[in-house]
């Protein structure tokens, strides 16, 4: 029978444009607010979830890296990669190392550092998660990408222009209370509406800032578990599923079966229906996934998840809470690390420890993160025990 995981201890780094701090000193701030957060408990592994530092810094072997920054020699260490769902992955190989006994704790940070590049070479780097011979090699972007779906959801399900403007207003009003958001200012509707294009009908507040940031959360087995008065976090479920890499692939572009998939099997591993969840920090590096988010995941019909970000379910007192620290749209989209950081936050609102950003009588928590236009998905459970 496997064994329960828990999370011991996380830390984060504030997200923002790190010019003058490197990504190994990013990702040892990090693990080191983690450790100090967990008390006692040290990692027998490390896994370094990360996309671009091989295009963007020149740097693989991220695992072997950080493992010498912070002192751990010998220790197993590796790099997962899977586009933006590489935290959530790495999560989930760590949870399944301690779940099965191989381990008694490990380490999972999550870093990127974008500001090493700026201009094509970005784009470039992000491009290389779509399908290189058939999508990137003719200058799709992620955000044309974000785009072309954004129009046809509007047009299919004979949505208003601005149906997707709640989601925005929803994260930069949470963020207000985040210390680590990089926009930590409430818009309004007049706002979003006067907002210049980015790529027709993305506006500048549906698309989210990339930014350097790094977030690390110790897991551990109940041997381990420490800290009594705090409240024990435990990783209930998780599932990860693909789907086809090129978006023309697809049977229909507007429903996301690998998130569908993955949602399915955490929730069946964690026993929990989709209706006992309190909170969810999906996926929102564009604001037309967190719609499709909501759709793939079974909190709204097709076509009805824009709905629920206008008519306020989506606020820290609604009936599913999203984005609740800000979200990739206002805490600033890091990548790889998104996972992480979705996850440790979900750690603290269960651990009533969000703050201004607290869900009143968060007991249950989902976290999901994304690679490419869907083409990879990893869902985590949370729970207090």
């Amino acid at each position: 029978m496997a064994q329960p995981v828990y999370l011991l201890g996380v830390g984060m780094t504030p997200v923002a444009e790190h010019w003058e701090t490197s990504l190994r000193e990013l990702a040892l701030q990090a693990m080191r607010a983690a450790l100090a957060d967990a008390g006692e408990a040290r990692p027998q592994v490390l896994f370094v979830a990360n996309l671009l530092s091989p295009m963007l810094s020149s740097q693989a072997h991220l695992g072997a890296l950080l493992a010498d920054f912070a002192g751990w020699p010998g220790i197993e260490a590796l790099t997962v990669e899977a586009a933006g769902a590489s935290g959530g992955m790495a999560l989930r190989q760590a949870s399944l190392a301690i779940a099965s006994g191989a381990v008694e704790t490990a380490m999972v940070v999550g870093v990127e550092k974008v500001t090493d590049r700026v201009g094509t070479g970005l784009d470039a780097a992000l491009a290389a998660t779509s399908d290189a011979d058939y999508e990137a090699v003719h200058g799709l972007t992620a955000t044309a990408q974000a785009a072309m779906l954004m129009r046809r959801y509007l047009h299919e399900h004979r949505a208003p222009g601005d149906a997707l403007a709640g989601f925005s207003l929803a994260a930069h009003r949470h963020a207000v209370g985040n210390p680590n958001a990089m926009f930590r200012r409430a818009i309004t509707a007049e706002d979003y509406e006067k907002a210049g294009m980015v790529a027709d009908p993305v506006n500048l507040y549906d698309a989210a800032p990339l930014a350097d940031g790094a977030a690390a959360i110790l897991l551990g087995g109940p041997s381990v578990v420490r800290l009594p008065g705090r409240p024990h976090v435990r990783l209930l479920g998780s599932g990860a599923a693909t789907a086809r890499l090129a978006v023309h692939d697809l049977d229909d572009p507007l429903f996301l079966p690998a998130a569908a998939a993955s949602a399915k099997r955490a929730l069946a591993q964690a026993g929990v229906a989709i209706e006992e969840i309190d909170l969810f920090e999906l996926h929102d590096s564009f604001s037309i996934y967190a719609a499709l988010a909501l759709e793939a995941a079974g909190f709204a019909g097709r076509g009805q998840g824009w709905q629920l970000a206008r008519d306020g379910a989506i606020a820290l007192d609604g009936r599913i809470p999203l984005m609740t620290f800000g979200g990739s749209k206002a805490r600033g989209d890091v990548g790889g690390a998104t996972g992480v950081y979705q996850a440790a936050e979900v750690a603290l609102q269960l651990q009533g420890r969000a703050g201004a950003c607290q869900v009143p009588g968060a007991r249950i928590g989902m976290a999901q993160c994304i690679g490419g236009a869907g083409a990879t998905a990893c869902t985590l459970i949370l729970g207090v025990s």
